[in-house]
């Protein structure tokens, strides 16, 4: 028993093509926002406080006036 093998292709067609499939720039820059985390806490009193951590520092301002105008208005 013998094996035979036959080339599919014999033809150098192929290898003057580009990629077909190729990567665009503007879509690797892209990264997903890391959301701002919030530790919310309430004393023995009843008064909130919070800690706030995040990389983007407009989000961070953003939220803390957001929970101050909430708690002022549950006040």
């Amino acid at each position: 028993m013998g094996l035979f093998l036959i080339p599919a292709c014999t033809g150098n067609d192929g290898a003057d093509r580009k990629p077909v499939f190729q990567q665009i720039p503007e879509l690797q820059e892209i990264a997903p926002e890391k959301p701002v985390k919030i530790k919310l806490k309430r004393g023995a009193s009843g008064k909130y406080s919070w800690e706030i951590s995040g990389d983007d520092a407009d989000r961070i301002i953003k939220a803390n006036k957001t929970l101050k105008e909430s708690v002022e208005k549950d006040e």
